[in-house]
């Protein structure tokens, strides 16, 4: 092999990174495809959702998903998937999942789940085995119990000593608390409401900052690890679309909360006669949009991914000028692009006869808000100049 033929080989095999506010839609590697958010660990998950699709084992897309945010929940992924991160005021970690077929446009998901570590697996089980959509909680866990799963500890010796220090050392900062005694600004509950006239109601209140920037807390708080979520498209061969997400959510959220992860329409959604989104972020406002179903209604009303993309990251700016977000969206054809706000997002694929799992790099649209989420050193970047 020349090395002229080696260097093109090596450029087409790089993620490409696009320096705009968004990353122009790639053209489809072909089928099967699997594409998902985030890179670093998170491509062991492509990779397994992938190598499943072509083993020759009438795997569906279904089964695809299924197995990728299953390796992401094993690898503690960032430590926002899976046992063992984000706990909540109270130290423990629960994680939401979701499962979606976009053929029958059926969906299950549990939220809240505790003490059981196969979050995906038991949404599946939710979607194969029940008429229903969603369960929580103690009830979630007892229906995992019930079809074969193992109750253990989700929490870790790491996961709790993060969280005794944030009370001990930090006390409780940041946290999801306001319109709350003691000032939830300085000090750990037990915490009493305010009446509605008390502090919170003035221009300047935290209530209203949040509504007005879609932050909450301070930056620290609003990393990009404080909001990791793997969301996974899925398409076989034959056509077929299945989408999913995994999370262990916020970490110091209040205990009960839930996020969009376990959402349909809002963490990810599919209609396999369109296309798929994944997205990530910032749960709580992100969910009052459903900005996966808005982007594959996009799609259908002959919007391109990246189009679809933008355009739903640009109706939360509109409310939340600084949001954290990360929409990937993918055609029926396997034909992508992505759009981000307040930081700058990844996403990875494999499809066709692509040897090796692509990364690409998304900027945000609102630079003036961006926090970064650094790519791994061991990524190969080409830059469009």
């Amino acid at each position: 092999m020349t090395g002229r033929m080696r260097f093109w080989m090596l450029c087409s095999l790089a993620p490409l990174v696009v320096r705009g506010s968004v990353v122009t839609a790639s053209a489809s590697p072909g089928l099967p495809f699997v594409i998902n958010t985030w890179s670093g660990q998170f491509t062991s998950a492509t990779d397994a959702a992938y190598e499943a699709l072509i083993s020759g084992d009438r795997v569906s897309a279904l089964d695809a998903v299924e197995v990728g945010c299953s390796t992401c929940e094993r690898n503690q992924c960032d430590g926002t998937v899976g046992y063992g991160g984000s706990p909540d005021e109270n130290c423990e970690t629960t994680l939401d999942a979701m499962i979606m077929d976009g053929g029958s446009m059926n969906v299950g998901a549990v939220a809240g789940l505790r003490r059981v570590r196969d979050a995906i697996s038991v949404a599946r089980r939710v979607l194969d085995h029940t008429a229903h959509s969603l369960l929580v909680g103690d009830q979630a866990t007892e229906f995992a119990v019930d079809n074969g799963f193992v109750e253990e500890d989700l929490t870790t010796p790491d996961s709790r000593s993060r969280c005794e220090q944030w009370k001990a050392q930090l006390d409780c900062q940041p946290n999801f608390r306001v319109n709350v005694s003691p000032d939830p600004s300085s000090s750990c509950g037990p915490y009493t409401p305010l009446p509605p006239s008390g502090v919170g109601l003035g221009s300047d209140s935290v209530v209203r900052r949040h509504d007005a920037q879609g932050i909450l807390m301070p930056q620290s708080a609003a990393s990009p690890r404080s909001h990791d979520t793997i969301s996974m498209i899925a398409i076989s061969d034959s056509g077929e679309m299945a989408a999913g997400t995994s999370t262990n959510g916020l970490s110091h959220k209040i205990p009960g909360r839930v996020g969009d992860g376990p959402i349909s329409g809002s963490g990810s959604y599919v209609d396999g006669e369109v296309g798929g989104c994944g997205a990530t972020g910032d749960g709580d406002i992100m969910m009052r949009f459903l900005p996966c179903y808005q982007a594959v209604e996009n799609l259908r009303h002959g919007m391109s991914p990246r189009q679809a993309a933008e355009d739903v990251v640009r109706r939360m700016l509109r409310k939340y000028p600084a949001v954290l977000a990360g929409i990937v969206v993918v055609d029926a054809n396997g034909i992508h692009g992505a759009a981000a706000s307040g930081w700058t997002f990844t996403y990875s694929f494999r499809g066709g006869t692509m040897n090796q799992t692509r990364v690409v790099e998304v900027s945000p649209v609102n630079a003036r808000f961006m926090l970064t989420k650094l790519t791994p050193s061991s990524l190969v970047i080409s830059r469009d100049i």
